[in-house]
């Protein structure tokens, strides 16, 4: 079993690779600048194939390689917020004026993974809960980003997309989610730590090891909140 979170600078994929080689991948950004790309580095580890992809948000930096994924590996079952429509998703994309081609992709994508699989990929070891907001109670894409909490055995992970402090305060409503979030060891900062991703109130139920901010160099205002958060995590020898 491995899971790895990948250097994809301000972008976010991450991977689980499960102990039967099934893989579970959570969004497929890629690293502009040394060119590193998901589908390569995928495909080069022997995998032709992805068992489940999540989409936890639906902005460019977390789907740019989507394009090569798609066509170079076959993606079996596919997870993302369901509350909005691919003709929904279309016209809000469509306000900032382009669709870009990931963008084309996915929305294909979202037509056409209407019906689940026969039989659910297998992933020994390994289990996962998802939360979301509705669309259109909220109308950006963050606060309807894809809530992943993943245990791989003893250890559970937390994949927040790029949630917003109203949004992490709509979910903290459900007593489900409050649950879940008391069993986290790992925390992956929300919107690559930037403070409008921060919400003090997920730490009242949560008390990590480490919180990991998933980011390049500083920019757009990120990872100004690693003291905030450090304040938050229990630390790891």
């Amino acid at each position: 079993m491995r899971f790895q979170i990948l250097d994809v600078e301000h972008g976010f994929c991450a991977y689980a690779e499960a102990d039967n080689k099934n893989l579970m991948v959570f969004d497929c950004g890629h690293h502009g600048v040394n060119k590193f790309r998901p589908s390569s580095y995928f495909f080069n580890r022997g995998h032709r194939s992805i068992e489940s992809l999540f989409v936890t948000n639906y902005d460019e930096d977390h789907i740019s390689d989507l394009p090569n994924v798609y066509s170079n590996l076959s993606i079996l079952t596919l997870y993302r917020n369901k509350s909005i429509s691919a003709e929904e998703l279309r016209r809000l994309k469509l306000k900032s004026g382009f669709l870009s081609d990931a963008m084309k992709v996915l929305l294909h994508m979202i037509e056409s993974y209407t019906v689940g699989v026969s039989t659910p990929p297998d992933f020994p070891n390994m289990d996962w809960e998802i939360f979301h907001n509705n669309y259109p109670d909220f109308e950006d894409t963050n606060n309807i980003s894809l809530v992943v909490f993943l245990k791989c055995r003893n250890t559970t992970f937390l994949i927040p997309g790029d949630i917003e402090k109203p949004g992490w305060e709509e979910l903290l409503k459900q007593e489900r989610f409050r649950q879940a979030l008391r069993g986290v060891d790992y925390f992956i900062a929300s919107h690559h730590g930037r403070e409008n991703g921060y919400c003090r109130q997920v730490f009242d139920y949560c008390v990590p090891s480490a919180i990991i901010i998933s980011d390049g160099p500083k920019k757009y205002a990120t990872q100004e909140m690693v003291n905030t958060y450090a304040q938050h995590a229990r630390g790891i020898q």
